[in-house]
């Protein structure tokens, strides 16, 4: 079996037979991408409900496949959504529990199944999930994106809530790690039984969340993630609210080539799913102008070490870096690079977590470039920025926290939480799923205070807008429209 069809996720979470004889298949793919990549100890899985009650099993197993997928260089595109008579939930084919001769098929029908329908909502509530990571090198991004949701809802439930319900967010840490991500899917959904999953950070972590979503027909909502995969319209549960990572990429070569006249532009990336997206996003602008990268630089996520990267990039003695990482290892590097007394102008894409970059990189951060997704938070003058900024300082006061400093991952989690709230709205008093993904695939048109999303057939990404910002010397931010006479 090739590696290109056998290591795909969906075989352990999408999985789908009809009785225990097909078993040994499963067992057979499982094996061989352990084989492929995994320095696991073997696992077993055994038949009905011997390993019922073993939930942890269960997510390690998905651990295992992942793990021989996610470093195999796979296509960063979805998983065939198709749905078999009798197929088992990805839940269920974790648990091996025998599937029921009625068991409805996991898929979206126009209008819902009944038990998927009122899952996660009752007389006064409506309850969503999120895993993201809230400890490690990548925290701030996931802490800054449940205050902006939070913040949204906060707002609403000032005012009553949504049709007389309130709004709830049930968050669970996955530091940034796939496995992590399984577990706490498997959890919200089982466990907690959200209505719906919201403001993910991540694209190896998407990556394994979204087949079991997918599979127990969750709505899947604007992850902090470009990536490709999530924007194939194969994929009927997901809704992204930001641009793509190739349009961020694409802005940047457009920038430095157009503006600046650069040519020699090299490629620092993270060595996962997130790194290879906008790696491949890089590539391609690069390519459409006759261009390669001079150099390529890479790291293992959760680490800052990037010094045999930055060996990499010297050797090609670029004018431009395109870095896609996280903030600590993108302040790693770029410290460094000056350090050792090279100066090329840094670019990053939106993931890095904009004010925790400012912060790593202190006095050495100016001049450093980051693309963004949603307008600069600051500016009062656009009325989504004035809500947001109003929303997250009353959230913190009326709840005790200490002052949150704006920045464009809360706002686009604040975002995130309006358009949520949007469809909500829309589906009235009984809402359910169906109703609820069917509101936003067909918006043409949703307009949170001046901040447009638009939808429609074959795409399911609301806003196509990037903007170029660069750290100043005072530390902050400052919008950017052209690179000439900005440079260093």
């Amino acid at each position: 079996m090739k590696a290109s069809n056998a290591c795909k996720l969906d075989m352990l979470v999408r999985l789908k037979f009809t009785n225990q004889a097909r078993m040994p298949a499963f067992m057979d793919t499982a094996n061989f991408c352990v084989g492929a990549g995994l320095q696991h100890a073997n696992m077993r899985l055994r038949q009905s409900r011997m390993f019922a009650p073993l939930a942890l099993l269960s997510a390690l197993l998905a651990l295992a496949v992942i793990a021989g997928c996610g470093n195999a260089g796979g296509s960063d595109t979805a998983p065939a959504a198709s749905a078999e008579p009798r197929a088992r939930t990805a839940l269920e084919a974790l648990r091996g529990i025998a599937p029921d001769a009625s068991a409805a098929p996991p898929q979206m029908s126009a209008m819902g199944n009944e038990q998927t329908a009122t899952l996660g909502i009752s007389d006064d509530r409506i309850v969503f999930g999120q895993s993201a990571a809230f400890s490690g090198p990548a925290q701030e991004l996931g802490r800054n994106m449940r205050r902006g949701i939070e913040a949204a809802f906060y707002e609403k439930n000032s005012g009553g809530g949504v049709h007389g319900r309130t709004l709830e967010l049930v968050s669970r840490d996955d530091a940034y790690e796939p496995e992590a991500a399984i577990a706490n899917t498997v959890d919200l959904i089982e466990v907690e039984s959200v209505f719906a999953l919201i403001g993910a950070v991540g694209t190896p972590t998407s990556r394994s969340a979204t087949p079991i979503a997918a599979a127990a027909g969750i709505p899947y909502i604007a992850p902090f993630t470009g990536a490709a995969f999530l924007r194939d319209p194969k994929w009927d549960n997901i809704i992204n609210l930001r641009a793509s990572y190739n349009q961020e990429t694409e802005e940047m070569v457009a920038r430095l080539t157009e503006d600046l006249g650069v040519q020699r532009i090299a490629v620092m990336y993270q060595d996962d799913s997130f790194g290879r997206a906008g790696y491949r996003g890089a590539v391609s602008a690069l390519e459409r102008r006759g261009m390669e990268p001079v150099a390529i630089g890479l790291y293992t996520r959760n680490t800052t070490a990037v010094k045999t990267g930055l060996l990499d990039l010297r050797r090609g003695n670029p004018e431009a870096v395109i870095i896609i990482g996280a903030y600590k290892p993108v302040a790693e590097l770029i410290s460094w690079t000056r350090y050792m007394g090279l100066d090329p102008v840094f670019m990053t894409v939106s993931f890095v977590g904009s004010n925790a970059l400012a912060e790593e990189l202190g006095a050495g951060g100016a001049g450093v470039y980051v693309t963004q997704v949603v307008p600069f938070p600051t500016d009062v003058d656009a009325p989504a920025v004035s809500t947001y900024l109003n929303a997250l300082e009353v959230y913190a006061s009326e709840n005790g926290l200490p002052h949150i400093t704006p920045g464009f991952v809360s706002f686009e989690g604040y975002l995130a939480g309006r358009l949520a709230i949007e469809a909500l709205e829309r589906c009235g008093r009984d809402v359910n799923r169906a109703c609820f993904l069917r509101e936003l695939h067909s918006a043409e048109d949703i307009n949170i205070d001046g901040f447009q999303l638009r939808y429609g057939n074959n795409d399911n990404q609301g806003s196509d807008e990037v903007f170029l910002t660069v750290i100043g010397d005072d530390g902050a931010y400052h919008p950017v429209d052209t690179l000439i006479g900005s440079e260093n």
